[in-house]
């Protein structure tokens, strides 16, 4: 019989992506260090919580609403929202090692007292989050896996948003944006199957950024290649 569960009880979740690139910086290291440990949101992993029971919000961020990024990449723009909204908790979740160490320098910049770190995969936060507590969620230029045999590996598949769906309150904001074509074509189609209505009633809706949006790396290298940004807002029904 095939095994569904690693030996720790873990189950069986493939990742596609990359835990680490290039060669981290002295300060790089530094960060992680010394900052990591003192910004997690509680135990995630499940090392270090087996029995996956759910964390804390209210000791980790009082009585704040708490938003949601999946895949902060370098984390300009989860510091940017920090610093404009210090009345809210925001959660971070990134496996890519180096992106996490981009993130850590940004906030020691930035004096952000209102974010919590998760190096990992999102799935296994999803897991230990309450149901109906976050109230907003943030997917910006996620992978685009652009070959079809791949699609399946996408965030917008039932695997990854049932568990979002859940964990996010009624009326609650999530926002995608990507410059591929074919990723907004899925999301529009997966995601309001998950309890979700799009928000848009002219083509502004979806071609101009959001009026606290900063743009990204990943969305100047869109530009520079050509591509056009799509912006894609839905709220929790």
């Amino acid at each position: 019989m095939t095994q569904d569960k690693h030996p720790s009880g873990a189950p069986w979740r493939n990742f596609y992506g990359r835990f680490k690139g290039k060669g981290l910086r002295k300060s790089q290291e530094a960060y992680l260090d010394q900052d990591l440990e003192k910004l997690s949101p509680g135990p995630v992993g499940w090392d270090v919580n087996p029995d996956r029971e759910q964390i804390d919000l209210k000791s980790l961020f009082v009585d704040r609403d708490v938003w949601l990024e999946i895949g902060f990449g370098g984390g300009e723009h989860m510091v940017h929202q920090a610093a404009q909204n210090p009345d809210v908790g925001i959660i971070g979740c990134e496996p890519y090692i180096n992106g996490v160490a981009m993130l850590l320098g940004k906030i020691r910049e930035s004096g952000a007292q209102n974010i919590a770190v998760h190096p990992g995969d999102a799935r296994d936060m999803f897991d230990v989050l309450p149901d109906n507590s976050i109230s907003r969620a943030f997917l910006l230029y996620p992978d685009p896996w652009p070959k079809k045999r791949h699609h399946r590996r996408r965030f917008v598949t039932p695997e990854h948003l049932e568990p979002l769906s859940r964990v996010l309150k009624t009326g609650a904001i999530f926002r995608v944006a990507t410059d591929i074509p074919d990723y907004v074509r899925q999301t529009l189609e997966q995601v309001p199957r998950h309890g979700f209505d799009w928000l848009a009633e002219r083509p502004a809706d979806w071609r101009e950024p959001w009026n606290d949006w900063i743009s990204t790396r990943y969305e100047a290298k869109a530009l520079r290649e050509g591509r056009t940004p799509h912006y894609l807002t839905f709220v929790k029904k």
